[in-house]
C-alpha cells in the first residue's frame, strides 16, 4: 500500500508556482533575468506554500516516529474526491480514523466564544474560521468514504509554530487543537468506542475497527481492506 508522502502536493504547488514566476521574469527581461530574480523578494504566496509543505513534512515524521511502528496506520497528502484539497495526514487507529489538518500559522491561538454567534479561531488577532470549515469538509468526506457508523473520525488541528494553549485543552466544533507532540498522541490517547455484540468488529487487541477500514474511495486509501 502506498502510504503517501507528507507535504508533497503542497511542495508541487511551491514549485509550480515558482518555475511559472521565473519563467515569466525571463521571458520578458532575457538579459538581465537572473539578476532580476536573485534581487526580487519572493512572493508571499510562494513562501505560504513552501512553509506550508515544510510544516506538514514536520508533522508526518513527528507522527511517524513515534506511531509508525505500533497499532496505527499513517498516511499522508491523500486526494480528496472531486476536488483539488488534500487531507494532509489520516491516522488509522484502534481507537477510529483521526483527519489530521498541519498550519504553519504564527503567533497566539485562541477560541473566541461569543454569547451571540458561533465559536471563531483566531490566530495571531486573526478570524481563521474558515480552516475549521475545511476540517469539517474533510472529516465528512472520510467519514462518508469509510461508511461504518461504528468507526468514529476525529478532526485534528496541529499547528506546528503557533502558541497553544498546554495546560488548557482547547477544542473547536469537537476538532481538538494541538501542537506536533500533542497530535502524536491523539491517536493513542483517546478510548476505543464499544463494538456491541459484533465479534468480528474486534481487532485481535479488542478494540472496535469494525472489521477493518474500508476502500477509502477517491485515493485516500489505494488497498482494499486496513484491518487493525
Amino acid at each position: 500500500m502506498e502510504r503517501g508522502e507528507a507535504g508533497a502536493s503542497a511542495a508541487r504547488e511551491h514549485e509550480r508556482r515558482r518555475d511559472g514566476r521565473e519563467q515569466r521574469t525571463r521571458e520578458r527581461h532575457p538579459c538581465f533575468a537572473g539578476l532580476l530574480l536573485l534581487l526580487r523578494d519572493t512572493p508571499q504566496h510562494e513562501v505560504a506554500w513552501q512553509r506550508g509543505a515544510e510544516g506538514e513534512r514536520a508533522v508526518g515524521e513527528s507522527l511517524e516516529k513515534r506511531l509508525a511502528d505500533g497499532t496505527v496506520i499513517l498516511l499522508h497528502d491523500r486526494r480528496m474526491p472531486r476536488s483539488r484539497s488534500n487531507v494532509d495526514h489520516l491516522a488509522v487507529a484502534p481507537s477510529g480514523v483521526y483527519v489530521i489538518d498541519a498550519k504553519d500559522y504564527t503567533g497566539k491561538v485562541r477560541v473566541e466564544r461569543p454569547w451571540l454567534g458561533k465559536p471563531k479561531l483566531v490566530v495571531n488577532g486573526r478570524d481563521r474560521t474558515k480552516v475549521v470549515d475545511g476540517l469539517d469538509r474533510q472529516v465528512a468526506v472520510v467519514r462518508d468514504a469509510i461508511n461504518v457508523p461504528a468507526i468514529p473520525v476525529h478532526g485534528v488541528f496541529c499547528f506546528t509554530r503557533a502558541d497553544i494553549p498546554i495546560v488548557l485543552k482547547e477544542t473547536i466544533r469537537g476538532h481538538a487543537l494541538l501542537y506536533r507532540k500533542g497530535a502524536r498522541q491523539a491517536p493513542q490517547r483517546r478510548r476505543p468506542p464499544r463494538c456491541g455484540g459484533d465479534r468480528r468488529a474486534r481487532s485481535p487487541t479488542g478494540h472496535c475497527v469494525a472489521g477493518g477500514v474500508r476502500t477509502f474511495r477517491g485515493g485516500f486509501v489505494e488497498s482494499e481492506d486496513l484491518a487493525i
